[in-house]
């Protein structure tokens, strides 16, 4: 079914991929960190944001849930184009939009303004969606894992390296400047991928509708897509809950850090990203699922150490690093067994496990807020105890029974 699927909405093109040398991988991953990291930014700046504005730590957090569901916008509406559209010219495209949109938040005169801009923040930084698949395509079958890995490593270690860097420049140099240099970074990372990323023609000669039809038949068709992209879901949204919150819990007893500090715990957490080659290397050994199990226990164990040790430093970076390589490793894990699926949707499927994913982040980064302001750190430890265990249960039992 999925196959006739495709040939329906795909109009094959003989043309030879661009070489893919070494130092174009690490430049795509290096893009995917840069741009990857604006979703990010804010959430060591969230208790300064909310002085400047006067708001309450749960109002201040919707910084961050705008920015995620922006991206989920992204991932739903825009990467599918990465089927259909030339995509060094996509990629470019919201790249200047980007600068744009970081732009007006540093700019910005009222909270309503800036969650506005975050919500485009968000939508316009979906390009690290775009170059994972455009990678996929340009691999050799030998090499796609490892190229995937390699990417997907530049992507992880931007997510967690940004909260390090805007919590220090927002600490001595106030969070709009933060904002403001990010605009600065997107202008310079469209020039340079205008003159090195190559141009890559998708094959699928459908309209857009179609396109976006599409995603419906593949989420229909496939119960593994439906499964991997809602324990991702499930286990993104614990790690949201985290840090989301980690800065108003620094701030308070028994810590009284600032948010310099809070962001240097980014650095802690980048050693997720070694879980990557990792992950994938496991999943080309044993399979996908057992690299998924151990991840998701990995995450549990990282709750309770941070419920009952997270008020001792020890406690705390422990509890960081096994949540961190525990969440990354399933993510990969989970993109791994998707993109194995059909070849020739890749972007489609990644739009689907991607846009279920950041919704989890989305829900994440809500309720932490609200669990952080009515039930402080017992109340976060709970609620991402509570997204690890439906991940659990998730991958453990969906699709296991067919439905009579």
């Amino acid at each position: 079914m999925i196959s006739s699927a495709s040939q329906a909405t795909t109009a094959p093109k003989a043309h030879a991929a661009p070489a893919l040398t070494p130092g174009l991988v690490w430049l795509m991953a290096i893009a995917c960190g840069l741009v990857v990291a604006n979703i990010y930014y804010n959430q060591p700046l969230l208790a300064d944001i909310g002085r400047t504005f006067r708001l309450t730590d749960s109002q201040a957090s919707l910084v961050a849930t705008l920015t995620q569901v922006g991206y989920t916008l992204g991932l739903f509406f825009v990467v599918p184009l990465g089927d259909k559209l030339e995509r060094k010219r996509l990629i470019l495209v919201l790249l200047l939009f980007s600068a744009g949109a970081m732009a007006a938040a540093a700019l910005a005169p009222s909270f309503l303004l800036l969650i506005g801009a975050s919500l485009l923040i968000g939508i316009f930084s979906a390009v690290p969606q775009l170059l994972v698949p455009m990678a996929a395509h340009l691999a050799s079958d030998a090499e796609r894992g490892r190229v995937v890995g390699k990417i997907m490593s530049g992507l992880l270690i931007g997510i967690l390296a940004s909260r390090t860097l805007s919590g220090y420049i927002g600490a001595h140099g106030g969070w709009r400047l933060v904002f403001g240099i990010g605009s600065g970074v997107m202008l310079a990372l469209a020039l340079v991928l205008a003159v090195k990323l190559p141009k890559d023609q998708p094959e699928f000669g459908g309209t857009y509708g179609s396109l976006m039809k599409s995603l419906a038949t593949l989420t229909r068709t496939l119960p593994v897509l439906r499964k991997s992209a809602l324990t991702g879901a499930f286990l993104f949204a614990s790690f949201s809950v985290f840090w989301t919150t980690l800065v108003f819990f620094l701030e308070g007893s028994p810590y009284f850090y600032k948010s310099d500090v809070a962001g240097f715990f980014g650095l802690i957490g980048a050693l997720g990203a070694l879980a990557a080659p990792l992950a994938g290397k496991s999943a080309d050994t044993r399979g996908p699922a057992y690299a998924i199990n151990i991840g998701i226990l990995m995450a549990l164990v990282a709750y309770l150490v941070l419920a009952f040790g997270g008020y001792h430093l020890a406690g705390l970076i422990l509890g960081v690093i096994v949540l961190d390589i525990g969440v990354q490793a399933t993510h990969i894990s989970n993109q791994s067994r998707i993109f194995s699926l059909v070849p020739e949707a890749r972007s489609r499927l990644n739009t689907i496990y991607m846009t279920l994913y950041f919704i989890g982040g989305s829900v994440g980064s809500l309720v932490g807020g609200t669990a952080w302001h009515h039930y402080q750190w017992p109340g976060v430890c709970g609620v991402g105890l509570g997204f690890v265990a439906a991940a659990w249960l998730v991958n453990r039992f969906y699709g296991n029974v067919r439905p009579t």
